[in-house]
């Protein structure tokens, strides 16, 4: 042993001398990214379980010209996840909670209607389907930022309103701050603690003495480097941070404590630390593994890597761990201008070996046809997490448009075949009905072609209403005039034409707007998704029309219900208008009691009239058809039902004739109208095209508005 820890000295004092020209060149760097009178950057690397660099520039507090220093303690933003996680893992590991637990184990006011578990692993690594609350108070038009005394308590007091997920818990990934916000409560509800209480001393036990959450923005944090941004004008502002969050981000540390926890984890092997050898793998059971304890697992640099970013506000940070190399890379700073993953990778790219990535595409790339003509690959596709993708072509050149982001040049290299502009590495290959984006690690992803449905009047017509959704107590309104469409919503100054990007997606900013229909094609509800937030339900609450209206050549054809002056019956209007409006002929239908009009569309010689009849038929309403000529002359008409309720609302065109929508009623009794028990379902007849029932189907039970 005597002679080893010679031998040992000097292997290591060989490594950091041959270390000397790329440290002097990682000075450099570091040095020419901010002056001494701006914000500051702290940097620190770790290779081979000892400190090899470690770097303090500009200053903490701009107002009294303090400098960056080793005691100073920064914000590190979402970097810090990988401690509540930690925290989390350590309880796994005391037997004091089981990461297959469903979270309303510990937060039974969470979600009632959820039938599905939700996991504690799946709020570790964002599959739970929990929404993000920044994003939701967003939305709300009242952003966290602006919420002096924000806390934690007020988040999960937000996701208790949450009615349902964004996804089925497991069934994909989606970045949410919400579920390190729920970790810290659960934290404090199985350790019986203060959650501030437990992580400083988890803090203290793990060798990170001057690193806490926050806990009131108005406490003094000793030795606190500022935040500051410049909004462009080339002036210093403090950015403000009034709120009292923790356990997503928040946490407050100095580079010391980091790259103790570096050199920690570097030697966690040698030491058998199960707990910090456990939180640099994927989670057990996990239906992914490219996120795990707070921390990405994905590739970075062409080689295995473990590591995170953060920002919030002015404060930045990074971690970038090369378990293989044995080199890690810390960086934050409170300066808005840097951005601390790209100085990470440009020091990790220093230290690394020069390794060459060789391609690997997936062997489909080499089947893509040549024989689709150009003006094909344009259009709408489907990516496999739902999202729309738009092949446009600008300027003679095929372009990728992704919601309301700018627009990426795709550049041909043989037909068919294109690279992204801005990363040559990806492919896009094109094929009959879909498209795939190829990696050059052999990943691929899919994308299906969509039909594209041209717009009608009526579609825009419906797309009209106020909706709200009840969990953000937000409403907004789309109006259609003039052939355009506009929204507005809570909290906005002025309304916004909306763009359509097709029948059932609507797009306003960064706000994707999925329309859900019902069975009778009627709008309900859209959907609404941006960032962080997929599927926010806004339901429907004005204007639930069914298709009254369609556009023809001259103007439109117009269906409605007229009574009588009485008031004991009602017929059907059918009129032909000008595009002003102008009737140009009308048609009556109907009887001697009350027959309504809910749709018509057209057909190859006429139109088909969709709605109810008292006058005709078997029961008390039955499902009313018409069919008329291009004159609106009726052709035949039909009733379909029985002794109760059947009410028609919609049709679409078929093969064999026509699928009519409606509804049929049930009851128990004829005679006890008291007493009996009836329920109304959703009721689907299939004609041929002279009117004569082929088939009908009943569906699931519904409560018509």
């Amino acid at each position: 042993m005597k002679k080893l820890f010679p031998i040992l000295m000097l292997s290591i004092a060989a490594n950091l001398s041959a270390q000397k020209p790329a440290i002097a060149k990682i000075d450099s760097i570091v040095k020419s990214k901010v002056s001494s009178n701006e914000p500051g950057l702290f940097v620190g690397i770790v290779k081979d379980g000892e400190i090899l660099y470690e770097s303090y520039q500009g200053l903490a507090s701009l107002q009294h010209k303090v400098k960056i220093s080793e005691n100073s303690r920064s914000n590190i933003a979402s970097t810090a996840k990988q401690f509540t996680a930690l925290m989390i893992l350590n309880l796994a590991l005391e037997e004091k909670l089981n990461l297959e637990d469903d979270i309303r184990k510990y937060l039974p006011k969470l979600y009632p209607k959820v039938q599905t578990k939700i996991k504690i692993r799946h709020l570790l690594n964002h599959t739970s389907g929990i929404r993000d609350f920044y994003d939701l108070m967003s939305i709300q038009q009242d952003p966290w930022w602006r919420k002096e005394g924000l806390d934690n308590n007020d988040v999960i007091e937000l996701l208790q309103k949450q009615q349902d997920l964004a996804f089925t818990p497991g069934s994909r990934y989606m970045y949410s701050n919400s579920g390190y916000t729920l970790l810290t409560k659960i934290i404090s509800v199985v350790s019986e603690q203060d959650f501030h209480k437990y992580s400083e001393r988890f803090f203290k036990n793990i060798g990170l003495k001057n690193t806490s959450f926050l806990k009131n923005y108005m406490y003094v944090i000793p030795n606190q480097a500022l935040p500051y941004s410049d909004w462009g004008d080339g002036i210093w502002q403090q950015y403000p941070m009034v709120t009292n969050l923790y356990g997503d981000g928040f946490l407050f540390t100095t580079l010391k404590d980091q790259l103790r926890f570096e050199k920690s984890l570097q030697n966690a092997f040698h030491n058998n630390n199960v707990l910090l050898i456990k939180s640099q793998e994927p989670i057990p059971n996990s239906e992914i593994t490219t996120y795990g304890f707070g921390l990405e697992l994905e590739n970075r640099l062409g080689r295995k890597a473990i590591h995170h970013s953060g920002g919030t506000g002015s404060y930045h940070s990074q971690t970038v761990r090369f378990p293989n190399e044995k080199l890690s890379v810390f960086v934050m700073s409170n300066n808005s201008r840097l951005w601390s993953g790209a100085i990470a990778d440009e020091i990790a790219k220093i230290l690394l070996p020069v390794k060459e990535i060789k391609d690997n595409y997936d062997n489909r790339i080499r089947s893509i046809s040549n024989n689709i003509p150009k003006s094909q690959l344009i259009g709408q596709y489907l990516s496999p997490g739902d999202y729309l993708i738009r092949i446009e072509e600008k300027g003679g050149k095929l372009v990728w448009r992704n919601g309301n982001n700018n627009p990426i040049e795709l550049q041909e290299k043989q037909k068919n075949l294109y690279e992204i502009a801005q990363n040559q590495k990806l492919k896009v290959g094109f094929f009959k009905d879909k498209m795939i984006l190829f990696y050059q690690n052999g990943k691929t992803r899919v994308y299906k072609k969509m039909l594209q449905e041209s717009i009608t009047l009526s579609d825009l017509e419906s797309y009209a209403g106020q909706y709200y959704s009840e969990e953000l107590n937000v409403d907004f309104t789309i109006k259609y005039d003039k052939n355009k469409l506009s929204i507005s919503l809570s909290g906005w100054d002025n309304e916004h034409e909306l763009e359509v990007l097709n029948r059932n997606e609507l797009l306003v900013f960064d706000y994707i707007l999925k329309v859900k229909r019902d069975r009778f094609d009627r709008v309900v509800a859209i959907l609404l998704t941006t960032n962080r937030v997929l599927n926010n339900k806004f339901l429907k609450k004005t204007e639930l029309k069914f298709q009254p209206k369609i556009q023809v050549d001259q103007g439109s054809i117009n269906v409605t219900t007229i009574g009588s002056r009485n008031g004991e019956s009602s017929q059907i209007l059918l009129t032909k208008n000008y595009a002003n409006g102008n009737e140009i002929w009308s048609k009556q239908f109907g009887g001697k009691s009350y027959d309504k009009a809910n749709s018509i569309i057209a057909t190859e010689d006429g139109y088909l009239i969709i709605g109810s009849t008292s006058s005709y038929g078997k029961g008390n309403y039955d499902m009313f058809v018409v069919k008329t000529d291009k004159k609106g002359n009726k052709v035949w008409q039909r009733t379909y039902g029985d002794f109760y309720n059947e009410y028609g609302y919609s049709a679409e065109k078929t093969t064999a004739g026509y699928l009519i929508k409606g509804t049929i009623q049930k009851c128990s009794s004829n005679s006890d109208i008291v007493n009996r028990d009836c329920t109304t379902n959703v009721w689907y007849v299939a004609i041929d095209n002279n009117g004569e029932e082929l088939s009908n189907t009943i569906l699931e039970e519904i409560t018509p508005e």
